[in-house]
């Protein structure tokens, strides 16, 4: 790569794009990728999806921003469809993942100061888990290699081994103000949550007076064939943060909460200075006329179902590169035996975009609007892909 004037934080491949058409992504030399990462699950509709473009476009001709000093009407359309579709009864609009996990860390804290309990401000966690690059949701995710170099680790969370119940409840305490968890741990692998823990945990905060935060900031809006992944296991969060595929594209995330919780959020607690713009409100309710739509969900589920067992298929032929299938809906991984970018790399070479995860997991998280046929193009491709590994490896043994 050439020189840049941009930081270096970003481990980029050589790959630059025109334009997008649906699930396709071309570069500009006019190469066709099948793109099963989707932005890492933000293209939830898929690229230059007609009903968003034209939404996008009639807004940016009208207004773009007037900060929240002042009310917005299709901010007050979108945070009221999403009460209806989900648990929630009031919603805080942000522009990432990481702000809304923010917003669900201060309120929970200012939730029991306000109850006259400031002692309780601990968040407890899960190993594996993300929760966003800030310096809080750094401390929530608990991650020694996201902290390293930035100075001390903010306090007030505790991390505990995932799916181990024991450890979660000798970690409760008079300080314990909530438990923060991804029903999906996505960057940790696409590691799934079980659902007796699930119920467990939201029984634990019934009992002892803890908030519920769920992180569906990857598995939220559509991504596991439910609107929100916790529907699966019949409970409900006090507050969730939401970002990525709700916007489609475009920045945006959302904090969602109860009454009673939304409350400790008063004038001058928090705030935000694009938060909820035109913009991103007209380009939210867009995606919901889409995700919300007769079918869709259904719909999702059916092809994810099909593209897992396919993918099984494709472990079973290939041992000696793949090992694993994981995932609900199109929120998959395959765990790898050959090192996880080895895979990515090759997949790439095929015309195929994936995105790595932890665990040497490639996730595979194309546009929920992806075709049956678009499905067998992309096994087709992660097929070549392991051929092309098994090659080398085969070259290699004969040196």
């Amino acid at each position: 790569m050439s020189e840049t004037a941009l930081f270096g934080n970003y481990a980029r491949s050589n790959l630059s794009f025109d334009h997008g058409e649906g699930v396709w992504l071309v570069a500009k030399d006019g190469r066709r990728f099948l793109d099963c990462g989707s932005g890492i699950a933000v293209n939830s509709v898929g690229h230059s999806h007609p009903h968003l473009v034209s939404a996008l476009q009639e807004q940016a001709a009208k207004l773009w921003h007037v900060s929240n000093l002042h009310q917005i009407p299709e901010g007050e359309r979108l945070a009221q469809r999403l009460c209806d579709a989900s648990f929630a009864d009031k919603v805080l609009f942000v522009n990432s993942g990481a702000e809304a996990m923010e917003a669900a860390i201060k309120c929970a804290r200012r939730y029991h100061f306000d109850k006259g309990q400031p002692e309780r401000y601990h968040i407890v966690t899960f190993e594996g888990a993300f929760h966003g690059r800030t310096l809080g949701t750094i401390a929530a995710g608990g991650q020694a290699k996201y902290l390293e170099g930035f100075g001390p680790k903010a306090p007030g969370f505790d991390q505990v081994p995932a799916n181990d119940l024991d450890a979660l409840k000798a970690v409760l305490g008079p300080q314990t103000a909530a438990i923060a968890l991804e029903p999906v741990q996505g960057e940790g692998g696409i590691r799934e949550i079980p659902t007796d823990f699930l119920r467990t945990v939201r029984q634990l905060c019934d009992d002892h007076g803890i908030l519920l935060i769920l992180d569906e900031i990857q598995t939220g809006v559509g991504r596991t064939g439910k609107f929100f992944a916790h529907e699966w296991s019949g409970i409900e969060p006090d507050i969730m943060a939401v970002a990525k595929g709700i916007g489609g594209g475009f920045p945006m995330g959302a904090c969602l909460a109860t009454a009673d919780c939304a409350e400790a959020l008063a004038p001058g607690t928090h705030g935000t200075t694009f938060g909820g713009n035109p913009l991103a409100m007209s380009v939210g309710n867009a995606v919901l006329d889409v995700v919300l739509g007769d079918g869709f969900l259904e719909d999702v589920q059916q092809k994810g179902l099909h593209l897992k067992q396919k993918l099984a298929g494709l472990v079973d032929s290939h041992p000696k590169v793949l090992d694993q299938v994981r995932g609900n809906g199109l929120m998959l991984g395959i765990r790898c035996v050959v090192p996880v970018g080895e895979y990515v790399g090759a997949a790439r070479d095929a015309g195929l975009l994936a995105v790595p995860a932890g665990d040497n997991v490639v996730r595979i998280m194309p546009p929920l609007t992806i075709s049956e046929e678009e499905i067998s193009v992309a096994v087709e491709r992660l097929e070549v892909a392991a051929q092309a590994i098994e090659a080398k490896l085969v070259e290699g043994a004969a040196e």
